[in-house]
């Protein structure tokens, strides 16, 4: 019998052999072989990392470790870096969690791309984008790690880009990338400190070597803060948080499934990995760390409060993946490290479903996403319906659903752990009910209330597309949405709170956590407060959702008033806070003023151009005189050999 823990790198060639077929001779094969090729080859993947999955859980805790050297890549003095792939608890969970949400966000894509001129062209860039997600969760290495990490950044402006041909979307794939890679930059520096201070960017090798090196928390921002520090700019620009979060709310103009694949499950949420990655350096700058939980609650509380008043459906959850990866942040800013792992875990099922479902929508109501001219839906699309409110129960964190169980360990410990805080604890509250608002609203808007889609509208009718009513989806979409669905409502209990019995969630990830600084826990004799305060949390998400109904549904009117009683807050969160307008006016138009007066019209045209331009003129302008020497007479000629002739008597007399 094959042991898959000698083989699991092989997970990596099947979704780039889909992408290279699909790429180069996509055009010229059939719909369906296209459709084979791209959801088969991340199939297998997914097999064979649940394969090697089931051979780790074998071993013993303290041996969860698989590492496969493939070759050295670079080495040049003291430098060295291999080709090699990790398997261990953490990644173990991440490429189970890339491959199979991957899966099945590709067999959604098959009717939901269906009849798109691009068709081979997205499944080949959506396979390029699980290979590069798997280098990034199964690099051994900082270095392969950030091969991983910019692949998937340039994936990600193919896929936000894919409908190249309008403006918004080529906007958007270029701000994604052109913010991606201000964090790029802190990464890369991160990486290069790494490398002086330790000598080495193999993980494991890393971990071992601060336990060793730093036995005790830094006080202040030492060398390891800067490192951190670093890191987090980084896992600030692919994570989507303050200051750079601005870019995923635009990435909706994607695909439907991107913004599930990309936006959701994976590619955002590894920052948060990384961070996870590196807890043996974070758990020794505490410093450090009170900013990653500072910055992740606030962008958490920021999102949320935009979220509660956007009109597009595909933005509302945008808006909430932000804030739910503040939460994830402020785990692991909080030293929960498993615990920000598996909000992680839970929050790429039901966030995936949510938009799956929410393209269900779009596509019945022929690509309309303004909630406000949706509603009454649930009798045309009760499958759609069950499986969003799944979801939405599982991320406003109502037991027993997945997201209760997550959100409720990264409360307890961002209250109870050595770096957590009340203030940080109340923040976290107060977001788990705006959660639970904006959520509610969004399926109050959608599927309750009057048919607000048979008005008119600027798009094209449902009558003049032949179907009078909005419809399910078919097989191929609804099949990905029940197992999500599934999961959603399930996957929590494998994290269960010390009063409700054991996390093993938690107890498979402790050997990757194994070189983490204990700084002690803070012991609470019991359990009462913390059931106490799971109850008021849940009291306080559905008095929430219970306001959303009143607002949306009972009584509109009543929301009408609040609007007019407070129109410049709602002004205010309308419009995202203005945060795109204080950019452009304080740092992009800088930026293109400096470029066009400076850098274009003084240095390109004036100095550098002319320094050529001037050069060549001044050339012809001596070649036009000195060509006058050879003027074809003879007189001439003589004229210039007795000049010569005493200039050099001259020298010689005069000089030598």
């Amino acid at each position: 019998m094959v042991n898959m823990l000698e083989w699991y790198s092989l997970l990596l060639v099947f979704p780039l052999l889909g992408a290279a077929v699909n790429g180069i001779f996509g055009k010229r094969l059939p719909v369906w072989l296209v459709s084979l090729t791209g959801c088969g080859t991340v199939f297998i993947s997914f097999a064979i990392a649940s394969a090697a999955f089931f051979e780790l859980l074998r071993l013993p805790s303290d041996e969860r470790a698989a590492v496969q050297v493939l070759f050295t890549w670079i080495e040049s003095g003291d430098f060295s870096a291999r080709a090699a792939f990790l398997f261990d608890p953490l990644s173990s969970v991440m490429i189970l969690v890339v491959t199979g949400v991957s899966f099945l966000i590709h067999v959604y894509s098959i009717d939901y791309m269906k009849g798109e001129a691009g068709y081979y062209r997205f499944f080949s860039y959506m396979n390029l984008f699980v290979f590069m997600m798997s280098i990034l969760v199964l690099a051994d290495n900082f270095l392969l790690m950030f091969i991983g990490w910019e692949g998937v950044g340039l994936c990600s402006y193919l896929l936000i880009g894919y409908y190249f041909e309008t403006r918004v979307a080529g906007d958007a794939a270029k701000k994604a990338f052109i913010v991606n890679r201000i964090g790029d930059f802190g990464f890369l520096l991160a990486v290069f400190l790494i490398f002086v201070t330790f000598g080495t960017l193999d993980f494991l090798e890393i971990s071992r070597l601060a336990s060793v090196e730093f036995p005790a928390a830094e006080a202040g921002f030492g060398v390891l803060g800067i490192i951190c520090l670093l890191l987090f700019l980084g896992a600030a620009g692919k994570s989507a948080q303050i200051p750079l979060y601005v870019w995923l709310p635009d990435a909706m103009a994607g695909p439907t499934p991107v913004s599930a694949l990309i936006h959701a499950a994976t590619m955002v949420t590894a920052g948060v990995y990384m961070i996870a990655r590196s807890s043996a350096l974070y758990s020794r700058a505490p410093d450090a760390m009170m900013v990653v939980a500072c910055v992740g609650v606030a962008t958490a509380l920021l999102a949320a409060l935009i979220a509660i008043t956007q009109r597009d459906i595909k933005k509302v959850l945008a808006y909430s993946t932000v804030s739910q990866l503040g939460y994830m942040f402020l785990a692991v800013g909080v030293g929960a490290f498993g615990a920000g792992i598996f909000h992680l875990f839970t929050h790429a099922f039901f966030k995936a479903l949510l938009f799956l479902g929410s393209g269900s929508v779009i596509l019945a109501l022929h690509h309309e996403q303004d909630m406000f001219r949706m509603g009454g839906l649930k009798k045309y699309l009760p499958f759609t319906w069950l499986t969003m409110a799944t979801a939405t129960l599982a991320i406003a964190g109502i037991p027993p659903f997945a997201g209760f169980f997550s959100k409720d360990e990264i409360l307890w410990k961002s209250l109870t752990s050595p770096g957590g805080s009340a203030v940080l604890w109340m923040i976290g509250v107060a977001v788990a009910g705006l959660t639970a608002f904006y959520m509610a609203r969004l399926m109050f808007l959608t599927f309750y209330g009057t048919e607000r889609f048979r008005e008119p509208s600027r798009k094209a009718s449902h009558h003049e597309s032949g179907h009078p009513d909005p419809r399910e989806p078919s097989f191929f979409i609804r099949v990905p949405l029940l197992i999500l669905a599934l999961l959603s409502a399930v996957a929590g209990l494998i994290g269960l709170p010390a009063w409700l019995g054991r996390n093993y969630f938690e107890e498979y990830l402790h050997p990757s956590f194994k070189y983490v600084l204990a700084e002690g826990v803070a012991h609470h004799s019991g359990h009462g407060l913390e059931i106490g305060l799971t109850l008021l949390i849940v009291a306080l998400v559905v008095t929430a959702a219970w306001l959303a109904w009143y607002l949306f549904l009972k009584d509109p009117g009543r929301r009408a008033k609040a609007i007019g009683s407070c129109k410049g807050a709602c002004t205010l969160l309308s419009n995202k806070f203005y945060v795109d307008e204080i950019y452009d006016i304080l740092i992009i138009s800088p930026v293109r003023r400096i470029s066009t007066t400076f850098l274009w019209k003084f240095t390109d045209d004036s100095v550098i151009d002319g320094a050529v331009n001037g050069t060549a003129s001044l050339m012809k302008f001596f070649s036009d005189h000195a060509r006058n020497i050879q003027n074809g007479y003879v007189r001439g000629y003589v004229t210039w050999i007795i000049a010569g002739a005493v200039f050099l008597s001259l020298y010689v007399l005069f000089v030598s």
